[in-house]
């Protein structure tokens, strides 16, 4: 099991069965474990997901898939010292109707 800390300093924690079963339907993020992490440990912005997940979002110029895609990991923080991932993919467009919770200083 991976445990990394949302910017809201909680746990979030990520299954090696889940884990299985996102490359499963994600192939492409296989070898991708340390950008899933960095992802929800250093996201560029925040989302607001349905039923209360968050959607952490990052950048990058280079992905399995193509250049520049966002890394999307949908998380929910159950309270202040527990969260689980739901489920994580890369795409090239996010969607324009989320609200957006926090977003990185460019300092």
């Amino acid at each position: 099991m991976i445990i990394v800390y949302s910017k809201n300093h909680v746990p979030i924690r990520l299954t090696k069965e889940l884990w299985n079963h996102i490359i499963q339907f994600h192939p492409e993020l296989e070898n991708q474990k340390s950008r899933v992490e960095r992802t929800v440990f250093e996201p560029e912005f925040i989302l607001q997901g349905d039923f209360n997940a968050l959607m952490a979002v990052r950048r990058f110029d280079k992905t399995p898939v193509t250049e520049k895609k966002y890394l999307v990991i949908i998380y929910k923080e159950t309270d202040k010292s527990d969260g689980f991932v739901i489920t994580t993919y890369f795409t090239s467009s996010l969607p324009k109707s989320r609200r957006t919770l926090w977003t990185r200083s460019k300092s």
